[in-house]
């Protein structure tokens, strides 16, 4: 099979961040998101940035292709603003989340007329029902087809990372997991969902998909749901690793962490280097102690096997990209990783405003909610 990579203007990023309604009175999920994705778009005159998602109580917004992190947040800023507008008639407000604190995933209402979610569900049943969860996509450009899988390979030692400081999900059903992000460990339940399989170059992709299609297992490679994958047609490396981010702050760091590790990796392959990778165990294992730990999970850092507290590897981390940041124009965005190791991950201000309104989650929801307006 011939995928043809669309080549893109390097280190060019798009956003997509998936936002969850919620009733004003109740707190739970509101199924109103095709009345505001549809007075949405009237507003904007554009169709392509707010879209449907799985579910009616979603609405993804979804930035154009943008040079800087400031400009994509910019226009997330002011798209958002219209989605919250849209849906104050409706009585629902905007909130983000990795999962809702209390709703029940049986009680939630499918996309009507999508064959692609029809596919979905029919396929896989009972964990496609399940996935009452909510993501944010990080989209940079690739300026070389060929460097799309070998980034993608070395980007696998950041997915604890990247799952630690995104962590929002430590609630399912109304249950603490005891997990900092759930989401992703419910996620990696469908079929082409989770880590990617072992893929050497972009011929080795071609084979998959290949072999994925002819099988039936998928129609084709937008049916991957890795959490880290290329993008052919936007000639992108695309991060799914994220939960749902409950600021928009939290957002323009991931953006910036996302943008500037594809960029410094970019740049070692145009030097000729070659990029590290770890055993693929050691990546599950880092990924699986991210979702359970969070900001507090001791991470595997090498193929050699040591270890570090996940919040000093970013913290040192942040200084070693400052140079690249600074290139991209994100240095103010990549330091917010900093400020977010003082101020904690969404997860862990969860259980605090739980524990402090006596278990109440509907306190939670409005916590997240007045967090993502007054982000903005």
């Amino acid at each position: 099979m011939d995928i043809r990579f669309t080549e893109s203007r390097p280190s060019t990023i798009g956003v997509e961040w998936e936002l969850p309604l919620v009733d004003r009175g109740t707190g739970d999920l509101a199924p109103r998101a095709p009345a505001v994705i549809a007075a949405v778009q009237e507003r904007l005159g554009d169709h392509d940035r707010v879209t449907e998602e799985l579910l009616t109580n979603t609405v993804e917004v979804v930035t154009g292709v943008h040079e800087t992190v400031g400009g994509a947040t910019s226009e997330l800023a002011g798209i958002i603003g219209e989605v919250i507008d849209a849906a104050e008639p409706l009585d629902a407000q905007v909130m983000c989340s990795g999962t809702h604190p209390f709703a029940l995933w049986d009680q939630q209402e499918i996309t009507a007329d999508s064959e692609h979610y029809t596919t979905l569900i029919d396929r896989t049943r009972w964990w496609g029902r399940q996935m009452l969860i909510w993501g944010v996509h990080v989209h940079v450009g690739i300026d070389d087809r060929d460097k799309a899988v070998p980034i993608m390979n070395a980007m696998l030692a950041y997915v604890p990372h990247l799952q630690a400081f995104t962590a929002s999900s430590p609630f399912w059903g109304g249950t603490d997991t005891g997990y900092a992000s759930n989401r992703a460990l419910m996620f990696q339940q469908l079929p082409t969902g989770g880590l990617p399989p072992g893929i050497d170059d972009w011929r080795g992709f071609e084979t998959v998909v290949d072999d994925l299609t002819r099988t039936g297992v998928i129609d084709g490679f937008k049916d991957l749901r890795w959490d880290i994958r290329p993008s052919p047609g936007w000639g992108t490396l695309e991060n799914r690793v994220s939960d749902g981010v409950s600021t928009l702050h939290e957002v323009g760091a991931v953006t910036a962490f996302v943008q500037c590790l594809v960029t410094a990796l970019s740049d070692r392959l145009d030097r000729g280097e070659s990029l590290p990778s770890m055993q693929p165990w050691f990546i599950r294992e880092n990924k699986w102690r991210a979702a359970r730990y969070g900001m507090e999970a001791e991470i595997i850092t090498n193929a050699a096997g040591d270890e570090r507290l996940v919040t000093d590897e970013v913290h040192d981390l942040v200084a070693r990209l400052a140079p690249i940041a600074e290139r991209l124009g994100c240095e103010q965005e990549l330091h917010h990783l900093d400020t977010m190791i003082t101020e904690g991950a969404s997860y862990q201000r969860q259980l605090r405003v739980a524990q402090e309104s006596g278990g109440d989650l509907r306190a939670v929801v409005r916590h997240l909610v007045t967090e993502l307006r007054e982000s903005l």
